[in-house]
């Protein structure tokens, strides 16, 4: 089944489906440039853990833990020791848990010299949320990408969250792609994606003089979407997750979703 939308699909940002979307997006990507950019680079995957909050909503659905728990054995013989009466806990709270969470970025790196050409980030709620360690390291990995000799370029297709920053102003939208070309720093450019747009074809920088390749992202989405069975996932009877659209995007996802015979 393919997506019903015509570029991101907001039902995709669900925690339940984002991190296997996040991770296949990069595969993906990854893949396709690999059929263009050969021999001359190689575009890797390159992984990052990360630890995140896991809520546990009552007792019955605890994590069990990775050790047994010792029992006491019944006395085999008369022991003179007596015995001490256990002080019962006046009260119970809870303890932060946390899991790991396996992350994808890509680098495309030159053949030979493995020099670091073009990084491109996909960027994930933990690295949106500034309370997170993933956010600060995230933003400490984009200073020194900004400062180096390589291209970057961040997808960030997630409507909530704090964004990278920008020294000026962007129109409002959902959805943007960012590229920061090494030699044209510190002016970038943006793209703006709504929902009712479908998503661009960028252009991948590479070492001068070769030129530009390019990524289709909406060939990227929707072999994506296919492949992961995100159709048999998501719900589209229900509201998108989290944040709220504005007024007018819910008018019109409404309207298209119907249009499409999903909702």
């Amino acid at each position: 089944m393919p997506s019903p939308f015509p570029g991101m699909d907001p039902y995709i940002e669900d925690p339940e489906v984002w991190n296997d979307f996040h991770n296949r997006i990069a595969d993906e990507m990854s893949a396709q440039l690999n059929s263009t950019i050969q021999p001359r680079y190689v575009a890797r995957l390159i992984p990052y853990v990360t630890y995140d909050e896991v809520s546990v909503v009552a007792k019955s659905k605890g994590v069990r833990p990775d050790v047994g728990i010792w029992q006491p054995q019944p006395s085999r013989g008369r022991v003179g020791v007596a015995t001490a009466v256990i002080t019962p806990a006046p009260v119970e709270s809870r303890v932060t848990l946390e899991f790991p969470l396996r992350l994808m970025s890509i680098e495309i790196h030159a053949t030979g010299t493995l020099e670091l050409v073009t990084a491109i980030e996909i960027l994930s709620p933990v690295n949106k949320r500034p309370s997170h360690d993933a956010y600060r390291e995230y933003m400490r990995k984009r200073q020194d990408l900004l400062r180096s000799s390589a291209h970057l370029i961040e997808l960030d297709l997630l409507r909530g969250g704090t964004r990278p920053p920008l020294e000026d102003p962007v129109p409002a939208a959902p959805y943007y792609i960012t590229l920061s070309r090494a030699n044209e720093r510190p002016h970038v450019v943006v793209w703006p994606i709504q929902l009712q747009n479908a998503l661009p074809t960028i252009p991948v920088p590479l070492t001068e003089p070769d030129p530009d390749v390019p990524l289709e992202m909406g060939a990227v989405l929707a072999t994506v979407y296919e492949r992961g069975g995100y159709g048999t996932l998501i719900d589209y009877h229900q509201p998108p997750p989290p944040p709220k659209l504005r007024e007018e995007d819910t008018r019109w996802l409404d309207a298209y979703l119907r249009e499409q015979e999903v909702r």
